[in-house]
């Protein structure tokens, strides 16, 4: 398996965008997101999208020549339509503002509408708590999910993430995880491993557990937690359709399917001032020191480093060097 630096593959990814449509900076972009979740050996998030995303593009699926359009309807909200491109151009864009109405509010929200999968959420929340402010995003997804005791599939994956500021510059706490038990794209990779699956992730089309993954992908993922994570998908699946305008999860179609409707998905966020108490990195310290108390307990995202260059299946790899023109 190859060893691959970061910069090659966002170079890699970038290009393969462009020849299939998308404009230079919009990309550029993704291809930094790309970049990131390789780098944090997030796979689902990185080239294992790089595909779809060029197929698309070459549809009409999502649109690489979408100008997002920002506005601020409240001193403390401001709104990007993504005008069915990608959801990390549209989240550059808005930023800027979002974070001035952060601190001059105390707390506000950005509201991403009409965009494609953003697919990891943490990279959003991230930048947040890199410029000071608190992130907390959700947003929702084609449909995956039956409530407990059911079958019919009536929401997505739906995940959240928080990422929490260290008052440096750096991130002292972040997860970003889905509402189920399991992220869909680990049924995915099982699939096509031929392997099968942990009980406890998945149901059939009956609602019966199963370890199969065609049967799960047939079936229904199971919330985290049973009842309690059906509420928080639930809370997730409200305000990421809801505070948008984007459409609810039945309403979506396969996200990787080639072609079809544009996905037109909603992620919302919430930038909160921890200077606003005065008291926030106090209790954040006081917070840290209980953890390390027990050896070998952290906080979520605590010492995660990044991997440069890392180590990618060679049929990955050389997928996306194909899709780039690069032989």
């Amino acid at each position: 398996m190859p060893a691959v630096s970061l910069d090659e593959i966002e170079q890699t990814t970038k290009a393969a965008l462009m020849r299939h449509g998308a404009h230079d900076w919009i990309a550029a972009e993704v291809a930094r997101a790309v970049r990131v979740a390789e780098s944090v050996g997030n796979r689902i998030c990185g080239l294992y999208y790089l595909e779809s995303y060029c197929t698309q593009l070459e549809t009409g699926r999502v649109k690489g020549d979408a100008v997002p359009v920002v506005t601020r309807p409240r001193p403390g909200v401001v709104a990007v339509d993504a005008g069915f491109g990608f959801a990390q151009p549209a989240f550059a864009r808005a930023l800027p503002q979002a974070i001035e109405a952060a601190r001059t509010c105390g707390v506000a929200s950005l509201a991403v509408g009409h965009a494609h999968t953003c697919t990891s959420l943490g990279f959003f929340t991230e930048q947040i708590a890199r410029a000071g402010l608190i992130g907390l995003g959700l947003t929702n997804a084609s449909p995956i999910v039956a409530p407990p005791g059911g079958k019919t599939r009536v929401i997505g994956t739906n995940p959240i993430a928080f990422s929490v500021p260290d008052g440096q510059g750096g991130i002292a706490m972040q997860f970003d995880q889905s509402t189920t038990t399991v992220a869909l794209g680990k049924i995915t990779m099982a699939k096509a491993a031929g392997e099968q699956i942990p009980e406890g992730w998945a149901v059939d089309a009956q609602g019966q557990p199963t370890t199969d993954p065609e049967a799960a992908l047939s079936g229904s993922l199971v919330s985290m937690g049973g009842y309690k994570g059906w509420g928080f998908g639930l809370m997730a699946e409200l305000l990421a359709a809801g505070m948008t305008g984007g459409v609810v999860s039945r309403d979506v179609k396969p996200l990787k399917a080639p072609d079809g409707p544009p996905h037109d998905l909603g992620q919302y966020y919430l930038l909160m001032d921890p200077d606003v108490s005065g008291a926030f990195f106090d209790r954040l310290a006081q917070v840290e020191a209980g953890v390390a108390l027990d050896e070998g307990a952290r906080i979520p995202g605590q010492g995660k480093q990044p991997a440069d260059p890392v180590t990618l299946e060679t049929a990955i790899w050389a997928q996306a060097r194909a899709l780039a023109g690069l032989g």
